[in-house]
């Protein structure tokens, strides 16, 4: 039973940084792309950034310039790096993992728990 663990979020100031990291249990084969969606209040879940097996990122236009994606293969960890924040950034943010199973012919999908962000003054 493959978990995702997110971690680094709390309370920032306009224009500050944070770090989320993502971390799963146990190796998760046949990835086709990990990602980083969020939610804020009475909004529906988006896309902020993916990164694809081949290494290729795609972000959402509202963070494009502030926040990167990247990913490290051999600890099993995706990280969300996020600078110049601003409030309209406050949400709960999740991490996801995508796999495609050839031989079961079977995607999977799968979710962490989400961790705050709450950018304020």
């Amino acid at each position: 039973q493959v978990q995702l663990v997110e971690s680094g979020g709390g309370l920032v100031q306009p224009g500050g940084s944070l770090r989320l990291s993502c971390a799963a249990s146990e190796t998760i084969f046949d990835i086709s792309a990990m990602a980083w969606y969020r939610q804020a209040p009475g909004k529906q879940r988006e896309l902020v950034a993916t990164i694809r097996s081949g290494g290729s990122t795609v972000y959402a236009d509202s963070v494009k310039g502030r926040f990167t994606i990247s990913r490290d293969n051999a600890k099993n960890t995706v990280a969300l790096q996020m600078d110049s924040l601003k409030p309209e950034d406050t949400a709960v943010y999740y991490c996801n993992v995508g796999a495609y199973r050839r031989f079961e012919r079977k995607a999977y999908d799968y979710w962490g728990q989400g961790t705050q962000v709450t950018v304020s003054s």
